[in-house]
């Protein structure tokens, strides 16, 4: 199994973070569509062509990169737990 930073190219080239563009939530580059919206779908069982569909400014890769973006997150935000003394 490949770490969630083996993809870090392919999110990194379709997935933004600016200020300027909804307040700073991570959006698909050239779009103001939120990664947020994205993965909510995919939890929800939309299938990628369904969000190509509701989401046309989108591409397939866009919503694949979703998913290695997320956990590259989700490992930069996770506390580190403290070594028990013993």
């Amino acid at each position: 199994m490949s770490g969630a930073t083996g993809n870090l190219k392919d999110y990194e080239e379709r997935i933004l973070r600016d200020r300027g563009i909804c307040g700073g939530q991570p959006v698909f580059k050239g779009t103001r569509v939120t990664l947020r919206t994205v993965l909510a779908s995919l939890a929800g069982g939309d299938s990628t062509e369904d969000i190509l569909s509701d989401f046309p400014s989108l591409k397939a890769d866009d919503v694949r990169a979703a998913i290695p973006f997320a956990a590259a997150s989700a490992e930069e935000d996770l506390p580190v737990p403290a070594v028990p003394h013993i």
